[in-house]
């Protein structure tokens, strides 16, 4: 439909929630990504990431391989794990990412996703760069030495980072998040929602976000949710 003259034509929003620790979200977010870039209308697209955490339970500071966790907290045989990380890995290669889940650590992601809040116009930057730095690089992404050169790496300064972090800012902009997601009814992620009508979950092909994307602009007013099928997440 065409907007009359002097007018501003309607804009998507799309509400992304996602954990850190969740390699379908990684997954996802290229997959989403790759669909906004091809998107004709994607001037009309606003995107926000939003928190959520898969183990907010993980004390900070464990330090422990993820394979190793998974089968103390899942209580899975290790070698089902493996498999289970292969088949991860094997998506994310098609999309262009080397996860490595050998190098993986455990971490409490609610300060990175502080960090988040705290990044502004960085966000979207600072958030492949916890992902790369989370599934690719081994880093620790709850020790806040690590959260500061990351922050660093995609631009914001180290003193301000730092001091953020040790003072509790954004905290409540996390929780708000969280809450958010329980009043959603989420109970996985990646969780894609168009104008609060439309929605889909997991790291869904890039034809499916395309179409997502379409109804948005086209019926921001819809209640109805979008038909797709069920996408792997976490």
């Amino acid at each position: 439909m065409t907007s009359p003259a002097g007018t501003v034509p309607p804009t998507a929003h799309v509400e992304i929630w996602s954990d850190i620790a969740c390699p379908w979200c990684y997954i996802g977010k290229r997959r989403f990504s790759d669909a906004l870039a091809d998107f004709p209308q994607r001037d009309r697209v606003s995107v926000t990431w939003r928190s959520y955490q898969l183990a907010p339970d993980t004390p900070a500071g464990l330090r422990k391989p993820e394979i190793e966790a998974l089968v103390e907290i899942k209580g899975m045989p290790a070698e089902q794990v493996r498999q289970m990380f292969a088949q991860v890995a094997g998506s994310a290669e098609q999309v262009g990412l080397d996860i490595d889940f050998d190098t993986v650590i455990a971490a409490n992601t609610f300060d990175a996703h502080r960090l988040l809040h705290i990044a502004g116009d960085k966000r979207e930057d600072l958030l492949e760069a916890l992902f790369r730095a989370h599934f690719v690089d081994g880093e620790v992404v709850d020790d806040r030495d690590a959260l500061v050169r990351i922050a660093v790496s995609v631009g914001l300064d180290a003193d301000q980072v730092r001091a953020d972090l040790e003072s509790g800012a954004a905290a409540d902009s996390v929780r708000a998040d969280l809450l958010e997601a329980r009043q959603l009814g989420v109970t996985g992620v990646p969780f894609f929602v168009a104008n609060r009508a439309v929605a889909v979950s997991g790291a869904q092909p890039k034809d499916v976000f395309v179409a997502l994307l379409e109804r948005a602009i086209s019926d921001a007013e819809s209640a109805e949710l979008f038909p797709a099928e069920d996408a792997d997440g976490c």
